[in-house]
């Protein structure tokens, strides 16, 4: 079993409902376990004007090469109607894969971890909740310390979520 984390988010439709499902599909997968998410954050959207995300990461395990979760990943997408129409546009659902153990890997379809990871607050706030210590691969820091290098403004947690109870077996 491979450990990964992926990252959620969502502007278009029901979003908390869309991500609570995501995180009960992914639970219910029989080759991945869900280890911990995090909470879900409002989030000041990057690119063209649309409505602000909810945001969030989740711990994973699973016996899936990389390419096959990014492959089970895109399909939950497309269950949620995702249609990608412009770069960094709104979208139903957006699921990322972030980090697959301490793998770097480089393909046309696959780039882990994430090239774009440690420049989003969005990404790193959740993700330390749930990861903190987490080495990121490339830089050799934890995601912890890269959180405190990022600015976090337009990062606001949504305190009414359904999912109160959260494993926190990482930390």
């Amino acid at each position: 079993m491979s450990k990964c984390a992926i990252a959620l988010g969502s502007n278009l439709g029901d979003s908390l409902n869309i991500l609570e499902t995501t995180i009960t599909l992914l639970s219910q997968h029989p080759s991945i376990e869900l280890i911990s998410h995090s909470p879900w954050y409002q989030t000041t959207p990057i690119g063209p004007p649309q409505p602000d995300y909810l945001n969030g990461c989740a711990i994973l395990e699973t016996s899936l090469t990389p390419e096959d979760l990014l492959q089970t990943l895109l399909g939950i997408e497309q269950k949620f109607g995702r249609i990608r129409r412009e770069k960094w546009g709104p979208r139903t659902l957006d699921l990322d894969l972030l980090l697959y153990d301490d793998l770097i890997l480089d393909t046309p379809s696959l780039t882990i971890p994430h090239p774009l990871m440690l420049e989003r607050a969005f990404v790193l706030v959740p993700l330390a909740d749930i990861a903190a210590s987490w080495v990121h691969p490339m830089s050799k820091k934890m995601i912890q310390e890269h959180l405190n290098r990022v600015n976090c403004e337009g990062v606001k947690e949504v305190r009414n979520q359904k999912s109160e109870v959260r494993s926190q077996k990482l930390n």
